[in-house]
């Protein structure tokens, strides 16, 4: 595997980060994650003319990863060539007259040959059902699906995915990772703390939760919330939910909307009726500790070249303010120096729980990530 690391500004254009430059003609597959506000300029389709013969896929973001640093108002792009390995890439747009959950596994299940090795999933960020999506792509109990839900700064108002140096909105992205010689790894850990009493959603719908142990669910997390309930919903994303599915895994809920004339909250996934939860608050430590599991899980353990594809949630990001390159800094320490970065804060990340759980699980709060080597 070769790779070259690349950024895009509006002052400088496109330059070269990392790496040397590769034989424009030999590259397979960019993965190019945007700013917002820099994905409508020349710099998408700039990218195109340069790498004719590669399939360059992303989105947009609510922040950009490049090695062990954060940015904003620029694109970040990474040029792979395989020497052993292929790629398949598919894509689904939302169409009303469709159900876009079975296209999608139509097209999950079309990826499935005897040497794929991993599915990467990039989506909508706010116009799709998170956790049925992530049943969706579940297409396999041997082959992980990782990715995540495409961000916008925390603006909430449009999010896209990149499909071959052009932008859509309302679409789901399939990339399918194949190779005898491939090697994948992939991890996923929060690192939030609980606090509190275990408590029932006693009612709820989708996403959308009504009611905690038979009261309202907006007042009781008012009550909890004390002075930082007056920064609702933005607030919320500094104390999300951690709920138990039916299957006894742990998963983290963000809270994305308040609705004060039905006391209701509006949560970044489902949430069933049943569910055990407790409030959750962060440590900007533990959340540090926390991305270092998650590199640990994903390592492979090879001395060859690879690369990691890395999405932490935007809510970890508004936490830790200046500190979240810390997180950053410690995956980069933990898979080393052989390993490439690149990735994208998320509205949501798709991963399974652990090895052990198979089927992809949609996350919030978490850090997610896969490596790939030759």
């Amino acid at each position: 595997m070769k790779k070259a690391q690349y950024r895009w500004s509006k002052d400088t254009g496109w330059s070269l980060e990392s790496g040397s430059a590769l034989d424009h003609e030999d590259i397979q597959l960019v993965v190019v994650f945007a700013s917002p506000q820099c994905i409508h300029g020349p710099g998408l389709g700039e990218l195109h003319d340069r790498f004719p013969n590669a399939r360059i896929v992303g989105g947009s973001s609510a922040g950009n990863i490049l090695g062990p640093h954060s940015t904003d108002d620029d694109m970040v792009a990474t040029a792979i060539h395989f020497d052993h390995s292929r790629i398949e890439v598919r894509m689904v747009e939302m169409d009303a007259s469709r159900d876009i959950f079975n296209d999608v596994s139509e097209m999950a299940r079309s990826l499935l040959q005897d040497d794929l090795r991993l599915i990467m999933t990039l989506s909508d960020g706010l116009n799709i059902n998170g956790s049925r999506l992530a049943e969706a792509v579940s297409v396999s109990d041997t082959i992980p699906v990782v990715g995540g839900l495409m961000g916008d700064n925390g603006d909430f108002k449009q999010t896209y995915v990149i499909l071959d140096g052009k932008i859509h909105s309302d679409a789901v992205i399939l990339i399918g990772f194949y190779g005898e010689q491939l090697k994948v790894g992939h991890g996923c850990y929060a690192g939030w703390d609980e606090f509190g009493i275990n408590r029932t959603i006693t009612r709820s719908e989708n996403n959308i939760v009504y009611e905690i142990d038979n009261s309202p669910a907006l007042e009781l997390y008012r009550k909890y919330l004390g002075n930082d309930a007056n920064s609702l919903p933005s607030s919320g994303l500094r104390f999300p939910l951690s709920i138990t599915n039916k299957d006894g895994v742990p998963l983290i809920r963000t809270l994305l909307a308040i609705d004060d004339a039905n006391n209701s909250l509006t949560f970044a996934g489902d949430v069933p009726e049943g569910s055990i939860t407790l409030l959750m608050k962060g440590n900007t430590d533990n959340l540090i500790d926390g991305a270092g599991t998650a590199a640990q899980r994903a390592k492979v353990p090879t001395d060859s070249e690879g690369l990691a594809i890395v999405i932490s949630c935007v809510g970890r990001r508004m936490l830790m303010g200046p500190m979240a390159d810390d997180e950053l800094e410690v995956v980069g320490e933990v898979l080393g120096e052989n390993v490439a970065l690149t990735g994208f804060y998320s509205y949501g990340e798709l991963a399974p729980f652990s090895k052990d759980h198979g089927d992809c699980l949609l996350h919030n709060q978490t850090m997610t990530l896969f490596s790939l080597h030759e």
